[in-house]
Formats: C-alpha cells, structure tokens, sequence
C-alpha cells in the first residue's frame, strides 16, 4: 500500500515533536492551561500518539517511563527498536509500517495488545516475553508457511488474532489449522470461533496436535531441567562454591596442562590417576557442602538482623505516632474558638502555649530518634560481628580443603615423579619390555627433560587450586564489606529522612502559627 506523504522528507522523533504531541493530546480548558505553565514530566505520560508523522526511527522516546499505550501507526518505520525502557506499555499499534522482522519487544512484558498489521513481516519471532499477550494483528504481511503459527502456541493469554490478507490466507485448510492449533482463540480475522469449528478441525488435526503437545511437553521439561540448573548454580554462586561440585576443578587442572596426556600413557599411572581423581572430588565435593551450610548460616543471621531492625523501627515509629496523636487532639482542643477571645494577651498566651508545645514534641520525637539511632548502631555492631565471623569460619573452611588437595596434588607428583624416574633407568639399561608411544618416549631422552616435564604439569595443576581459592576467598571478603558498608549507609540515610521528616513537620505547624497570628493582627486592626 502507498501513501501519499512517502515523498516526504523523513520526521525525526526529537524533543519539539515530543512536546507537541504531548500538549496537544493532553487536558484541555482549565487543566490544559496548567500544564502549559507548569509544563509536565514526560514521565507521567500514559498515552502517546505518533501516528501519521513519515517517521522513519523510533527513538528519543525513552523517557516515556509511564506509557501504557503508544501510536505509533501510518508511518514509514523500519525496525522496531527503542522501547527498552517503556515497560509498563500494554497497548503498541506499528501498524502500516515497513517493519520487516519481529524484534526489540524483549522487555515489553506487560504487553496485552500489539499491532503489526500491514508491515513486511515473513516470519513469527522473538516474542518469548510477551507473556500477557492477549490480541495480535498480523494480517496483511509476508507470512506464507501455516506451520509457523505453531509458535503462537506459547502465548496461553492469546484469544484474538487477525491474520487476513497474508499469503497463508489462500490456503484453503487455513482456517481449520487455526482452530486446531491454537486452541485458546476466540477470535479469528474479527470472527467468533465456534465450538463445532474448534472441535472438526481438532478431529482433523489430532496425530499432527498429538506430535506437537509431545514435542512440547520435551521441550517443558528441558525448560524445567534448565532453570533447575541455572537456580543452582546461582544458589553455589551465592555461596562461592560455584566449580567446586564434581570433576570440574579437577578437570581445570588439565586443561592448561600439555604433558599431561602423554604423562599419562606411562604403565602403571592409570590406576593411581584414578585414585587420585576419586580423593580429589571427595575434598571438592566436602568444600562445596560446607560452603553451601555456611551460606545457609549467614542468610539466616542476614534474616534475623533485618527483622530485628524493622521491629525497633516498628515500635519507635508507634511511639512517634503516639506523641504526634497527642498534640494534634492538644492543638486542636487548646486552639478552638481563639479567634473568638477578645483579650489579645489570652490569644497569645494560647498561642505560645501551643508552639511551647511543639517545641516539646519536637524535643521527644528527636530524642526518640537518637535512642533508636543508639539501639540500632549497637545490633549493626552485633551483626557486623556476627557475619565477619561466620566468614571467618568460611575463610579457615576453604583453606583447610584447599591445603588438602594441594597436598594430594604434590603426593601425587611425587609418585608421578618416581614412577617416571623408574622408567627412564628400565629404558637406559634396555630392560623395558612395553612399547611407548612416540610423543612420550620424546619426553624421555633424559632426566632432566621428563623432570622439567613433569614439574611444569605440577605447577600448573597448583596454580588452578591456588587460583581457585583466591577467587573464593576474594569474592567472600568482598561481599562481606560491601553487606557491612551499606548496612552502615542505610542506617544514616534512615537517620537523615528521619530528622528532615520530623523538622518539615515542626516547621509546617510553626508556620500554621505564624499564619494564625497574621490573620488575628489582620482582625484587629
């Protein structure tokens, strides 16, 4: 479809347009003139209309933080793009555009409405976290194969599509291998679907739907398998063990290791490999568990910290409530009729009374901040200690295994050591009956080669360990001042919010005092 306005020259999306769309689609009369004095925050925008404008690029819009519904229709846009931050949008038109591929709606997950209707599209795509997704229009585009409707299957919400005047259309099983494959429909190209029309085309379609709910009832489960993994592998990541379970670091050990494989094609190295392997993972297997216990003891402490302090904020903030309760029925009672005394010093006398009084409450609700700020420094005191502690006990944990495994490492070498020592004193005096492959006995032209052979897979084998308790004894210390540091930082931030809530409090009702006394000179001059 051509339009008239594609001659002309491309709009770009920038402030001045912003605000032109914005004014003109805001409140009118009374309202309308506040917002043009006081301007607005883009911000607070829930509704944009874009359309009909020869834009070319979405952008500049990423401060639409609050949008829920965006026109963007009749224009000449090519990729959608730049909409990472409009993550409340519910409702997204680009229809008649030139969009050619279905992409950039990745954090649109709010997203119950989108149109796409009459663009270039071939294929269904990238829509995964369009979880809400309630009506789709994707009539009038490039989509020519009926098997890629099966994708829309994921989207559980879906019950409106429009998807007319795409190639696919003219197919005369069309509208039966909808019905039968996207069974949560109810509307179909603007048609109420009905039972009889589901249930035919799903008698029609059963061995095919059979395959694909098995199909995907794998693909559920890998899913399921996936995120199992990857939660516990947070879960070891949180607790520093993470390549600590099973071969890895072992495996690790080798991989920067060139020797390693022809050192190990010496008689009698296989077994004793074998053994070394096994008592290898048993010291990893023993350091992740604890670290994993250790983990569980610091987040229950990190737990019983935080409802320790929301308790005694709890309790400081009735008290505050309390005083607060207190004055106002005090003010109320004290200042009622005051206008109506006709003796001046009796008004400021009730008056002073009752600034006297908030200067008291002033008083007793900043003494009971500084008692909860001296109760709280001494439980983050408590906590500090605690978990630097329990990190402690951690720290000594990792050393102690990863001494152990250093040590079944060098044990290791030792009889790597002697085994091949053993060996190369058969080859010299002839009595070696094995043949050796050809990439070790080169390691064997004398002692000195075989040794420096094996010292260097030594090392290497030591380094990855003492690599690996760095990393784990690093990022334990790390996280432990970067939990103490914002403790001590949410605490003062609390304190400073806290005092600026009590003085604008004192000073809103000192002004209310002030004003009070203007308007009583007013009356009796």
């Amino acid at each position: 479809m051509s339009r008239v306005y594609d001659a002309i020259e491309p709009t770009v999306i920038d402030d001045e347009l912003l605000h032109e769309c914005v004014y003109d689609q805001g409140p009118t009369g009374e309202a309308g003139s506040i917002v043009q004095r006081e301007g607005i925050d883009f911000r607070d925008v829930s509704q944009l209309r874009l359309d009909f404008r020869n834009i070319l690029k979405i952008d500049n819009i990423w401060m639409f933080t609050g949008l829920t519904k965006l026109q963007l229709d009749n224009n000449i846009i090519e990729k959608i793009e730049g909409l990472d931050t409009l993550v409340n949008l519910q409702w997204l038109d680009l229809s008649f555009n030139n969009i050619e591929e279905i992409s950039g709606l990745d954090r649109l997950t709010k997203l119950e409405d989108l149109s796409l209707y009459h663009n270039r599209i071939s294929k269904m795509e990238n829509m995964e976290s369009l979880v809400h997704l309630q009506v789709f229009s994707v009539g009038s585009n490039c989509l020519e194969d009926l098997r890629m409707l099966i994708y829309l299957r994921r989207f559980a919400n879906l019950q409106t599509l429009n998807l007319s005047g795409n190639p696919f259309c003219q197919d005369p099983r069309y509208k039966r291998y909808v019905f039968a494959h996207l069974p949560q429909l109810r509307y179909l190209d603007f048609r109420l679907v009905t039972e009889d029309e589901r249930t035919e085309a799903q008698k029609e379609y059963k061995d095919d739907i059979d395959l694909i709910k098995q199909a995907e009832a794998e693909e559920e489960k890998r899913a399921s398998e996936e995120e199992a993994t990857s939660k516990e592998l947070a879960r070891h990541k949180a607790a520093y063990v993470d390549g600590m379970f099973g071969l890895e670091l072992f495996e690790g050990m080798y991989e920067e290791d060139q020797d390693a494989s022809k050192l190990h094609q010496m008689p009698g190295v296989e077994a004793m490999l074998t053994s070394f392997r096994e008592q290898f993972v048993v010291i990893c297997n023993d350091l992740a568990e604890m670290g994993l216990k250790e983990k569980e003891k610091r987040q229950q402490e990190c737990e019983d910290f935080s409802s320790c302090v929301e308790e005694a904020k709890r309790l400081n903030k009735e008290k505050g409530v309390q005083l607060v309760e207190q004055y106002l029925s005090y003010k109320k009672t004290a200042l009622q009729g005051v206008h109506h005394i006709r003796d001046i010093g009796e008004q400021d006398e009730k008056i002073e009374e009752c600034r006297a009084k908030l200067e008291q409450l002033k008083h007793e609700l900043l003494l009971f901040e500084m008692q909860l700020v001296d109760q709280l420094e001494e439980v983050i005191k408590d906590f500090e200690r605690s978990v630097t502690e329990m990190v402690s006990v951690f720290v000594e944990g990792v050393q102690q295994r990863m001494t152990q495994s250093r040590d079944l490492e060098n044990a290791h070498h030792e009889k790597l050591t002697e085994i091949a020592m053993q060996l190369l004193e058969r080859m010299v005096k002839g009595e070696l009956e094995e043949e050796l492959p050809d990439e070790l006995r080169m390691l064997f032209v004398d002692k000195d080669t075989i040794a420096n052979a094996i010292n260097a897979s030594h090392d290497v084998h030591v380094l990855a360990i003492d690599n690996k308790e760095d990393s784990i004894l690093s990022r334990a210390r790390r996280d432990l001042n970067f939990l103490v540091e914002r403790v001590h930082r949410e605490e003062v931030e609390r304190n400073r919010s806290r005092t600026a809530e009590i003085l604008h409090f004192i000073e809103h009702h000192g002004n209310e005092f002030d004003m009070l006394e203007e308007s009583m000179h007013d009356a009796r001059s």
